[in-house]
Parts: structure tokens; sequence; C-alpha cells
């Protein structure tokens, strides 16, 4: 997925102010599971060594992006600390 020339960076404690559509992002199958693997890594780094990495993701909006730890990765959301959750079909990029 291509990320937006300038998403709004915000804080984690905000995303729970933000309104997620429910239509997903249009991703391949190879897109889809490469974001996957990524969130999975990001996921053990921010477990095991407590890595921050950025998340790139479209609210109602446009498209944002938060500096912050994964907690937990479920089927359809990722978990960061506070029990905030993002969706995953709303998630164009991580960098990990």
């Amino acid at each position: 997925m291509e990320i937006a020339t300038k998403p709004q960076l915000i804080e984690k404690e905000d995303i729970v102010n933000l309104r997620f559509p429910k239509e997903p992002l249009q991703r391949t199958k190879d897109e889809q599971k490469i974001l996957m693997m990524k969130l999975q890594k990001a996921q053990t780094l921010g477990n095991v060594h407590h890595n921050k990495i950025k998340i790139y993701f479209q609210d109602n909006q446009g498209q944002k992006v938060v500096n912050t730890t994964v907690w937990a990765l479920g089927t359809d959301y990722v978990v960061l600390k506070k029990g905030i959750f993002i969706p995953i079909n709303r998630i164009v990029d991580v960098e990990v």
C-alpha cells in the first residue's frame, strides 16, 4: 500500500476518538500477507523488546500515523497499550 505524503501524527490516546469506516482498504492478497507479517514482527518487538513502531492507518478523515508499541494482534484488530484498538483492515503500513 502507498503511504500518503503527509499523514497526520497523532498520540495513541487520541485513537479512541477516531471513527473507522467498515470498508477495508484495497489491497492484494500478497500485500495483506506482508502486512500481517509486519504486524506479527511488531508484536514480538513490542512484547519482548518494548520497541515502538510506526503504524500508518486511515480513519474517516484521512491518513494518520502513530508511534507506539503493539501489545497484541488479533484477527481483526491490533491492540496497543491501555486497550486501544486499530482495525487491521484500515492499516496502510507498518514500519518496524
